[in-house]
């Protein structure tokens, strides 16, 4: 299916500018988003990112660090452990926030970077979640294999990539107004087809092992190959 014209034009600093607001206003347009947008829950992202934490892991697009900490404290709430955590966004001011919530935090490492180009060396991190921020990356081929190529052989990316919308009236219309807001604003750069995005991340060399669609989502679960070398 041919993915239609509309989609953001504004360039990437314009998109972090659009991002430059208070991390409690962008907290709450978020939850608004994720409902009526995404059309998923709050606990069917926890299940998808909760568990996908190796040892060194890497939050892309961390923005204010909201729903890192809830994440976060999910897993603690399972039992799982405690890990070496890198965050990085490219909007200045939710990257503010999310260091005034980490403060002090010594397994937590955050930068300001830009998806498409990460500041870290060839196979540098056991997985990577990017939560809720695809739909913002004007170079998300570049970011796909930024991703891969930071990630060690046999690693894990999770994402969601919000869709064009599908489903019953009036909630496909909703979602569409949402997303055409979203895309006058800055802070949506396109939705994408299901199909379009997996050719894209096998495009960029991963293997995927785990997709679905839920509601207005693509939920994927994507590997680095074991036998990948990337040259540095």
């Amino acid at each position: 299916m041919t993915q239609p014209a509309a989609r953001s034009t504004k360039t990437r600093d314009e998109i972090a500018l659009a991002y430059k607001s208070e991390p409690w206003w962008y907290d709450v347009r978020g939850f608004f988003i994720l409902t009526f947008a995404y059309n998923t829950t709050l606990p069917a992202q926890l299940r998808l990112f909760g568990r996908n934490f190796g040892a060194d892991h890497l939050e892309i697009a961390i923005g204010s660090g909201t729903f890192l900490a809830i994440v976060l404290r999910w897993r603690k709430w399972k039992g799982l452990p405690k890990v070496r955590i890198t965050g990085v966004d490219y909007a200045e001011s939710m990257l503010a926030g999310a260091m005034r919530r980490y403060e002090g935090d010594p397994d937590m490492q955050l930068e300001l970077a830009d998806a498409a180009a990460l500041p870290f060396e060839d196979n540098s991190f056991d997985t990577a979640n990017i939560a809720n921020a695809v739909h913002c990356f004007p170079d998300v081929d570049g970011a796909m294999r930024e991703t891969l190529r930071v990630l060690r052989p046999g690693g894990c990316m999770v994402a969601n990539v919000i869709l064009y919308p599908e489903g019953i009236q009036p909630f496909k219309w909703i979602a569409e107004k949402i997303n055409a807001w979203g895309i006058r604003k800055g802070i949506l750069y396109t939705p994408y087809y299901r199909d379009d995005m997996r050719r894209r991340l096998l495009a960029a060399g991963f293997e995927i092992g785990f997709e679905e669609r839920a509601g207005n989502c693509y939920n994927v679960r994507a590997y680095k190959p074991k036998a990948a070398a990337t040259a540095g």
